[in-house]
């Protein structure tokens, strides 16, 4: 299937959409404390966007029943927020949101420890998985392939002892939330379309620390490391063009690793 090419006007909204969900994730990230449950954030979100006039992109998408994703620890994506889930001191939280603004979607992740903590591997893991974006978002050029982001974010997870999640890829973004192509967090043979500027890319590292197995819970929706292990997600929507990659969900902020 072709990749769209979105025109100027096509841009503006995604801009706007992710704008919003940029904001979004920035007041979640803030609002991640002990104590707090993950239904909590998910109305926060929800009442949040109501004054921008969108619609919660992942809110019934596929039967999904939830504004965000919001997954802890062991888990790697797609957690359902619920009253009966507290954040604790130190608990990994990963927040996934997404919006649609006039027929176009925004879409982006954030990973941030709850309270305070020591624990070194937990920083790492963060560190690594947010410099996998960014270095998977700098080969989201004119002239490069899609394999070169997925080798990116690869090489810096797998060089720092890591594991990159297999089953869950990246994607194309515009009029509808996943578009073509596929963008693996891990170089794969198969179909490898060369980037050309005007495509918007959701690139997605979710990454593990003990394997990049994971399984699906009853639920039907949250994913877990196989060995529940701690996971980390980020995720930009990325717009290409003539030179430099331009990051359409950057007020993002990320909190000390």
């Amino acid at each position: 299937m072709a990749i769209n090419i979105k025109s100027s006007e096509e841009v503006k909204k995604l801009r706007t959409a992710n704008q919003i969900v940029a904001e979004t994730l920035n007041l979640i990230s803030d609002s991640i404390v002990p104590g707090v449950s993950t239904k909590e954030l998910d109305i926060l979100a929800g009442d949040y966007v109501k004054q921008f006039n969108v619609l919660p992109a992942f809110k019934g998408y596929k039967g999904y029943p939830s504004c965000l994703c919001v997954s802890v620890n062991d888990q790697v994506v797609h957690g359902i927020p619920s009253d009966s889930v507290v954040i604790k001191n130190e608990d990994i939280v990963s927040v996934d949101f997404g919006v649609n603004y006039m027929g176009y979607f925004g879409d982006a992740a954030v990973t941030v420890i709850a309270g305070a903590t020591d624990n070194l591997e937990k920083k790492k893991l963060l560190k690594v998985t947010y410099q996998s974006l960014k270095e998977g978002i700098a080969q989201a050029r004119f002239g490069n392939r899609i394999s070169d982001i997925s080798e990116a974010i690869q090489n810096c997870v797998e060089g720092n002892g890591f594991y990159v999640v297999r089953q869950f890829v990246g994607h194309g973004i515009g009029k509808k939330l996943h578009e073509p192509p596929e963008i693996p967090n891990y170089k794969r043979s198969g179909a490898n379309p060369r980037i050309l500027p005007g495509m918007v890319f959701a690139i997605e590292p979710m990454v593990n620390v003990g394997t990049s197995d994971v399984k699906v819970l009853k639920d039907g929706w949250t994913v877990v490391t196989a060995d529940k292990s701690y996971s980390a997600h980020f995720e930009h929507s990325v717009l290409v063009t003539d030179g430099e990659p331009e990051i359409l969900s950057v007020a993002i902020h990320y909190n000390s690793f």
